[in-house]
Parts: structure tokens; C-alpha cells; sequence
């Protein structure tokens, strides 16, 4: 088993496909593909699994609820707009990175068809 693991930003295999939910749908019609490329246990007792992925969503708000997850988002194109409930509202667009912290509720927007790589403990 190796312990370095290169992020394929084109993965050649199909993603998951998906829609928002229902109950979390806001605007639009937006779609999900989800490309997992690496799924671990985690060394500590308070996170599970860290898993790494592309994801790659079409233009749409939804509600974004964290729940117990840590997040670590990087833009590889397009853009959004993240908001929190009784928060400010930030634009993140290609080269910019953000963490979700467990207990973050708020909306995802997605302005332009948006493309990220992706690293949750959960």
C-alpha cells in the first residue's frame, strides 16, 4: 500500500451521478458528479474515514448542511457562492480553498458550473 496518493483532476472512470434532494433543493435543477478517488481509516478515534474526490456540480442553490463532517474544498473552475445561516455570504472561483467545519448549515450556490477536488473526514 502506498502512502502517496496523486489526485487525477480528469478521472477516466465513470462519477456517481445525482441530483439535490428534494428537501434540500432551493433553485434550479442542479446535478452532481462525485469521482471518489481515495478512501482511508483514519488514525484517530475521532474521525473515521477520510475520503478524496473530484466533484462537479451544474448551476443551482441548495441548503448545505455539514452535520459531524470536516471539509476541505479546492476550485478547480467555475464558481460559488457560499452563505451561512446568520453569516456573510463568500464568492470562491478557480485557485481558491475553504474548510466546512462539522456544524456548518447554510446554502451552496453554484454561479457557473463549478468542478472542486474534495478531502471529508467523517
Amino acid at each position: 500500500m502506498t502512502h502517496l496518493v496523486p489526485l487525477d483532476l480528469t478521472p477516466d472512470f465513470a462519477p456517481r451521478e445525482d441530483k439535490a434532494l428534494p428537501e434540500r433543493l432551493i433553485e434550479g435543477d442542479p446535478t452532481f458528479k462525485t469521482w471518489e478517488l481515495d478512501c482511508a481509516q483514519a488514525e484517530t478515534a475521532k474521525w473515521g474515514k477520510i475520503r478524496t474526490g473530484i466533484w462537479e456540480a451544474t448551476p443551482g442553490t441548495t441548503k448545505s448542511i455539514k452535520g459531524e463532517t470536516f471539509e476541505f474544498c479546492h476550485i478547480l473552475s467555475g464558481h460559488v457562492r457560499l452563505s451561512e445561516e446568520g453569516g456573510e455570504s463568500r464568492d470562491f472561483t478557480a485557485g481558491d480553498s475553504f474548510v466546512l467545519k462539522p456544524g456548518f448549515v447554510g446554502t451552496w450556490h453554484t454561479i457557473e458550473t463549478v468542478r472542486k477536488i474534495w478531502v471529508i473526514a467523517a
